[in-house]
């Protein structure tokens, strides 16, 4: 993927290096009642994202320290981060002006070990998230040295495919999406808030896909290998991979984020058509 020498967001949050008092606690849990509800999530098909942003928001406040020894200093990975961030501000700054809409620019923030955001504190177990609360992406780099050594997955591009995700779930914030599916929850059975679910994630692959399509249509970013790169990024993280690897079977009524096929199908499908209306996995009118 060519990125070298591109425009960086000014909106990258570098909290590297810091760490989150001892005796912090998550929602009311302390560090291993944590690991606990992310390890029982995984096994049990939940998205711990969810589980985080379910936790409570009322904790003090805690002010971050910095790790003996550690700074949050500018890297080549930062830096990547930037200009791939960048590269989805350009493309869905210009699409929502399509719509006669704004984009809203959200931040990202990198962190190492445990942050803390408006949706509540989490360790680097939850993964990349997206917390509408604050309308800020979280990043622990870690996540890509998971994805090449537990899942296979190597390359910038799926990597950038991971942050242009997470980057789809703001411009469902934005429009309106995230509300109208958090209003319509509570009134469903676990199966039914699972399969909505999954339907919100899929449309976030999606979104991905529109921001490869505008981005290498303007810029000429891809490389031999960069398409096989997301798509084995998007089937690699499958709730049926997932399930498979961790407990030996597989609960298609637990999926929260969608089968490897139904991934790797709706992120070609914003590559290839490379617009917010081709995502529509779901009748957005009637939610």
């Amino acid at each position: 993927m060519r990125w070298r020498g591109e425009r960086q967001s000014d909106n990258v949050e570098d909290r590297r290096g810091m760490s989150l008092p001892r005796g912090a606690k998550v929602g009311g849990l302390s560090g291993l009642g944590i690991l606990a509800i992310f390890v029982i999530s995984m096994l049990f098909g939940i998205d711990p994202s969810a589980v985080l942003q379910n936790l409570s928001q009322q904790q003090p406040s805690s002010v971050s320290v910095p790790q003996s020894g550690q700074t949050a200093g500018s890297d080549d990975m930062r830096d990547f981060v930037a200009v791939v961030l960048a590269e989805t501000e350009d493309v869905w700054r210009s699409e929502f002006q399509k719509m006669g809409r704004t984009y809203q620019e959200p931040k990202l923030v990198l962190f190492s070990g445990s942050v803390e955001s408006a949706c509540g504190m989490a360790g680097s177990a939850v993964g990349p998230f997206y917390c509408p609360a604050d309308r800020k992406v979280y990043l622990d780099l870690s996540f890509f040295e998971e994805l090449r050594t537990r899942f296979g997955v190597s390359g910038d591009f799926a990597e950038a495919y991971v942050i242009a995700h997470e980057v789809g779930h703001h411009v469902q914030t934005l429009l309106g999406i995230t509300e109208k599916v958090n209003r319509l929850q509570p009134q469903l059975n676990a199966s039914e808030k699972n399969r909505l679910s999954v339907m919100v994630e899929l449309q976030a692959d999606c979104l991905a896909g529109v921001w490869a399509h505008q981005t290498e249509k303007s810029r000429r970013i891809l490389e031999a290998g960069d398409i096989e790169e997301g798509l084995n990024a998007a089937s690699a993280i499958g709730d049926d991979r997932i399930q498979k690897s961790s407990r030996g079977y597989v609960v298609p009524d637990s999926f929260t984020h969608g089968s490897s096929a139904q991934r790797v199908r709706w992120f070609k499908t914003g590559l290839e058509n490379g617009t917010f209306q081709g995502c529509n996995t779901f009748n957005t009118d009637q939610l």
